[in-house]
């Protein structure tokens, strides 16, 4: 195990004493799961939602406990369904005024909620967790309102935290991750960081779609090739059985950009897709996301869609938004 990197001397020390000298390294040290700095984060019965032996604490909650997911992004949504499934009582708790912020606008998450709540998921907007309450283990979580909600378990889906300390020890410029150019170069000569623990024009993707593609990068930067990572279009599917949800690239359509809609509230549907000089942008589908693929293609391409609007919202009624 590397435990220090003296870029210096171009040489990585081990855990066990010797060290290796290196002509090119590259840090893919990954990222944990966030905990909100709040007093109670470490009592018992405090979870994050990471990996399969988070799912395994997870899946011993019993029916009759009262569960608080904390964060209305995809885990967080993720979490709070899995519990109500298994006939646990959920509250979600979103600090911001709709879920999924980052992917939706305001009716397409308008309309997500009524769907996570037809699911048996209670939801709190503009919920600020200040607290964590508990003799022992966790028994209520306090808000920035004054309210107070009576639990049995918290399970904070509030994002990542990139594994930075090996990069910041050794001298590099770190910000909420290891800061890298569009070759994935650190501030260090000759020094790499990819995936988790890499931030790219300010951005910590979280997600692996983006690694496999600065690796592909990465690879051919480290053979001698030219090649730049120019940032990626990442896209999202919400894996809730009953609720379909697809976002990708710019989803709110500023500016001179024309936003084209289809919407039923009633059935739980809602379509936009975002253009701008006949280019497809980008796009929410939620409640229904067929031709999602396709979408995502013709985003990443910016091939002309002048000709396919209609049949990208596969000629239902149509109207564009002012």
């Amino acid at each position: 195990k590397v435990i220090k990197i003296d870029a210096a001397a171009r040489r990585l020390l081990l855990d066990n004493g010797e060290s290796v000298d290196y002509s090119k390294v590259a840090l893919a040290t990954g990222s944990r799961a966030a905990r909100l700095p709040i007093e109670g984060a470490d009592l018992p019965g405090v979870h994050v939602f990471r990996d399969v032996e988070d799912v395994d604490a997870l899946s011993r909650l019993g029916q009759e406990m009262r569960a608080l997911v904390i964060g209305g992004g995809l885990l967080g949504l993720e979490a709070a369904y899995g519990l109500a499934r298994r006939g646990v009582d959920v509250t979600l708790a979103h600090v911001m005024d709709r879920l999924m912020e980052r992917q939706l606008d305001a009716v397409g998450a308008d309309i997500l909620r009524r769907l996570v709540e037809e699911k048996g998921v209670r939801v709190l907007l503009n919920a600020n967790a200040t607290r964590i309450n508990g003799s022992g283990r966790v028994e209520n979580v306090e808000f920035a309102d004054g309210q107070r909600i009576p639990v049995d378990a918290v399970i904070f889906a509030v994002g990542i935290q990139p594994n930075a300390d090996l990069a910041r020890q050794a001298g590099l410029n770190v910000g909420r991750g290891v800061k890298v150019d569009d070759g994935l170069e650190t501030s260090e000569a000759g020094v790499f960081a990819v995936g988790e623990c890499a931030e790219h024009r300010g951005v910590c993707y979280g997600l692996v779609e983006p690694a496999y593609e600065q690796g592909r990068v990465l690879a051919m930067r480290l053979a001698g090739q030219d090649a730049s990572y120019g940032g990626s279009v990442v896209s999202t599917n919400l894996k809730v059985s009953g609720v379909r949800v697809f976002s990708a690239g710019d989803y709110l359509g500023e500016g001179d950009a024309r936003r084209i809609v289809c919407k039923d509230p009633r059935m739980g549907i809602y379509r936009k897709l975002v253009v701008r000089d006949d280019r497809l942008m980008g796009a929410i589908l939620v409640g229904d996301t067929n031709g999602a693929a396709d979408i995502l293609d013709l985003i990443r391409s910016g091939a002309d869609i002048s000709s396919m609007c209609d049949e990208l919202m596969f000629g239902a009624p149509m109207q564009e938004a002012a």
